[in-house]
């Protein structure tokens, strides 16, 4: 099918790597090779540690190397389909966020399908907030300006993770930044319908994805909870306000709007940006123009997400400091 890409993406897409999830080992190999063939990241007023957390969930730590007090802090968890991928997918970004917002960030190597199904990375994820939220030693962190930020199938799991700190009561979460989310194991939207042949993610990969994430036997059933997809939530009230990017050309699209129309309905502030002529992994090319548009919002979301709260103001005063940045929602 053809496709009208941004002309700074158009030419890209050829070269773009076809990844076969019916072969993980082979197709995970070939993620850990091209990370390693990646120019080394300058890490100048960085601070980076890998840590082993007492529940035995491995983390990355990266610290602003100058802090002036407690601040806001960032829980990341990398994109994958929940199959693939690690913390060092999302390392040169972590380390630019770290570097421009001057905060922690927390990025979570989170256990992956399918040897590790539902609710395995959840678990991890959830550990992780909890561990940060106690605010740990060497983390000037304030615990209630803590960001929940994830791409793809990362962003499916702070969506989830929101959740479930709601319903139990904690930890705190200032704001969820979701971005391209994997959210529906239900394979029924238009866009995920559509799209079969679109580069880096089409509907075939999704659904082997939840497949593995949830159980052959599991995935699109009655049975799914809303902890291991969000989408299913019928209950959206009570979530920390919400920013979620998607691409026009991702079968994910359509998962991501909805999901934004359902926390409206719940009354939740939310900020949701469609990037036209895009499609899932386009942040890959920040040679384009609209990937450093998509880039630059992002900064400036969390911006305002993790800015203090003057005593009074109600939580969606984040996403409205948010919006004062970057324009009303789209």
């Amino acid at each position: 099918m053809a496709y009208r890409y941004d002309p700074d993406l158009a030419p890209v897409v050829a070269q773009l790597p076809r990844r076969d999830l019916t072969d993980l080992t082979s197709t995970r190999a070939a993620v850990a090779a091209a990370a390693a063939t990646r120019a080394a990241v300058d890490t100048t007023g960085v601070l980076i540690t890998d840590e082993v957390l007492p529940t035995g969930v491995g983390v990355r730590v990266y610290r602003p190397a100058k802090v002036d007090g407690p601040t806001g802090a960032i829980l990341h968890a990398h994109g994958g389909g929940f199959v693939m991928c690690d913390v060092e997918s999302s390392h040169p970004r972590n380390v630019e966020l770290v570097r421009k917002l001057g905060v922690p960030l927390v990025s979570v190597d989170y256990r992956l399908a399918p040897e590790h199904p539902y609710p395995g990375a959840l678990q991890d994820v959830f550990t992780a907030l909890e561990w940060l939220a106690s605010a740990p030693a060497g983390l000037a962190v304030d615990p209630s300006r803590i960001v929940l930020h994830g791409t793809s199938a990362g962003a499916g799991l702070v969506a989830a993770a929101a959740l479930l700190a709601r319903d139990r009561g904690g930890p705190a979460v200032r704001f969820q930044y979701l971005g391209i989310p994997m959210l529906d194991d239900r394979q029924e939207t238009g866009s995920i319908r559509r799209f079969t042949d679109t580069p880096m993610w089409d509907r075939d990969k999704a659904a082997i994805a939840w497949s593995a994430y949830l159980g052959p036997d599991v995935a699109g059933g009655a049975d799914v909870g809303a902890y291991a997809a969000p989408a299913r939530a019928t209950d959206l009230r009570g979530l920390p306000p919400a920013y979620i990017s998607v691409m026009e050309f991702d079968p994910l699209r359509d998962e991501g709007l909805n999901y934004a129309l359902a926390l409206l309905a719940a009354e939740v502030p939310v900020e949701v940006h469609l990037f036209p002529g895009t499609f899932h992994g386009a942040s890959m090319f920040p040679e384009a123009a609209i990937v450093r548009r998509e880039a630059a919002e992002e900064v400036a979301v969390l911006r305002g997400a993790l800015a203090p709260i003057p005593d009074g103001d109600p939580p969606s005063v984040a996403l409205s400091a948010a919006n004062s940045r970057v324009g009303t929602p789209r």
